[in-house]
C-alpha cells in the first residue's frame, strides 16, 4: 500500500472511531486512578483493542495495572504508551485520559495497515508516570526489548513537536529523634521537626546556587503529632531536577548534604530513601520530530517554533527512559486550558472540553500518521530496526 494511501487509510480509522475514542478519554476522567492502582482505567483501555482482535499480555514486569496489546506480524515494532494515571485530589489535571484514548486510537488506526506495512503495532498500557516510573519498570523487566521505535503525545497549553523535560529524582528523607514533653523536659528530647527545618533552610540557601535548569521542591508529610511533645520523628519528601542525568546527580550529592545537615545539628539519625525510579530527560528523535511536526501544521496547529521548543521543558516524564534508549517522541499537543497549566485543577476541567476531544482526535491521527510514514521510509525504516538489533546485542 503507497504511503498516501496508508496515511489516508490510519486517517479514516480514526475518525470512524472519533466517538469511541471520545468516551473513552472521558470515561477514564469520570474515574480517576493513581499510580499502581488505574484498575479500571487500564480495563478501559485495552477494551476497544481488545475487540479488534489485539493479543493482550497482562500485568507484564509484575505491574498489575500495566498491559501489552499487540496485533500484526511485521519485523518493524512500533510502541505506542498509553499513560492513564491521575493526580491525588485535582485528578486528571495531567490530561492522561486523553492520552490514552490518542494512544488507543493510534493502535487501532496502525492495525488496519500493519500487514501491507510489515509492521507490528504494540500498545503498551503504562502505569504510575506521575510517581513511581511505570515506563522505567517496564523498560528493566524487558518489556520494551523488542520495540524499535515509541510514540505518545501528552496534551498541553500549546503545540510543541520536539518536547524536551527535566531528569528528575525524588527521595524521602526520615529523621529518628526522641520525645520527650516540650514543657517538662525539653531537655531530654532530640527533635526531628527541627531537623527538618535546618534541612529545608539549608536547601532554601543552596538555591542561589544552583545550576541553570536545576531545581528542588519539597514538601513535610510528618511533622509531629502534638505540639507538647518533642517530635521523634519527622519526615519529608524532596523532588531534584536538573536539564540532565549528569546534573541531576550532581543536584542530588548537594542535596545530600542539606539533609545531613538537618541531622548533624539536632543529633538526629536520617535517612534517604528513593521513592522511584530516576527519570531521565527527553531526547527526541529529530525524523520523528520533524514528521509530527508537519501533522501539526497540516492539521492546522501552530506548533512552537524550534528555536524555543528546548526553553520550554514539560517538567519530567518517564518516557525521557524509554528515549535515552531507543528513538521516540512525545509531543505537545494543545487544548483550550483557559490559561492553566497542567496540575492544575482548571487543567483537568479542560481535559474534557471540546478543544480536548479534539486532541484526542487529532493526535491519533497524528501519531499513526507518523508511524505509516516511518515504516514507508526505507532509510529511517533501516535506522531505527538498526538502533534496535544494537540493543538486542547488548
Amino acid at each position: 500500500m503507497p504511503t498516501a494511501t496508508a496515511s489516508l487509510c490510519v486517517e479514516d480509522a480514526v475518525n470512524r472511531r472519533r466517538g469511541d475514542l471520545i468516551e473513552l478519554s472521558h470515561s477514564i476522567h469520570a474515574e480517576p486512578e493513581l499510580a499502581f492502582a488505574e484498575y479500571r482505567s487500564c480495563a478501559k483501555t485495552q477494551t476497544l483493542v481488545a475487540e479488534y482482535g489485539f493479543e493482550i499480555t497482562a500485568a507484564p514486569g509484575g505491574l498489575d495495572t500495566a498491559f501489552r496489546a499487540s496485533y500484526g506480524s511485521g519485523p518493524l515494532v512500533v510502541g505506542v504508551c498509553a499513560e492513564y494515571d491521575a493526580l491525588p485530589e485535582i485528578g486528571h489535571a495531567c490530561g492522561h485520559n486523553i492520552i490514552a484514548a490518542s494512544a488507543v486510537g493510534t493502535a487501532l488506526a496502525l492495525a488496519e495497515v500493519a500487514d501491507d506495512l510489515g509492521l507490528t503495532v504494540v500498545l503498551v498500557g503504562t502505569p504510575a508516570e506521575e510517581l513511581g516510573g511505570g515506563k522505567v519498570l517496564l523498560l528493566n523487566a524487558g518489556t520494551f526489548d523488542d520495540i524499535a521505535a515509541s510514540v505518545m503525545l501528552h496534551p498541553g497549553p500549546v503545540d510543541i513537536a520536539a518536547a524536551r523535560s527535566l531528569a528528575l529524582s525524588e527521595v524521602t528523607v526520615d529523621y529518628t529523634g526522641r520525645e520527650s514533653h516540650a514543657a517538662v523536659a525539653p531537655y531530654l528530647g532530640v527533635n526531628a521537626g527541627d531537623a527538618v527545618t535546618v534541612a529545608q533552610v539549608a536547601i532554601g540557601l543552596l538555591r542561589q546556587q544552583l545550576m541553570p535548569g536545576q531545581m528542588v521542591h519539597g514538601i513535610v508529610t510528618h511533622g509531629g503529632q502534638a505540639t507538647n511533645v518533642i517530635p521523634g520523628r519527622a519526615e519529608m519528601r524532596y523532588t531534584m531536577r536538573a536539564t540532565d542525568m549528569a546534573a541531576l546527580r550532581e543536584l542530588e550529592g548537594r542535596m545530600a548534604g542539606c539533609f545531613e545537615a538537618g541531622a548533624l545539628a539536632t543529633g538526629c539519625e536520617h535517612q534517604v530513601t528513593e521513592t522511584a525510579p530516576a527519570y531521565a530527560e527527553l531526547l527526541p528523535d529529530p525524523w520523528l520530530s520533524e514528521t509530527i511536526r508537519a501533522e501539526m501544521v497540516r492539521l492546522g496547529r501552530d506548533p512552537l517554533p524550534e528555536s524555543v521548543e528546548a526553553s520550554v521543558p514539560l517538567g519530567s516524564t518517564d518516557m525521557g527512559n524509554i528515549t535515552q534508549v531507543m528513538p521516540g517522541i512525545h509531543p505537545v499537543i494543545g487544548i483550550d486550558s483557559g490559561g492553566a497549566a497542567i496540575h492544575q485543577p482548571a487543567f483537568a476541567t479542560a481535559a474534557v472540553g471540546p478543544s480536548a476531544d479534539k486532541a484526542v482526535v487529532e493526535g491519533a491521527i497524528m501519531l499513526a500518521r507518523t508511524v505509516v510514514r516511518l515504516a514507508e521510509t526505507p532509510a529511517e525504516r533501516d535506522r531505527v530496526l538498526e538502533t534496535q538489533q544494537r540493543r538486542q546485542v547488548r
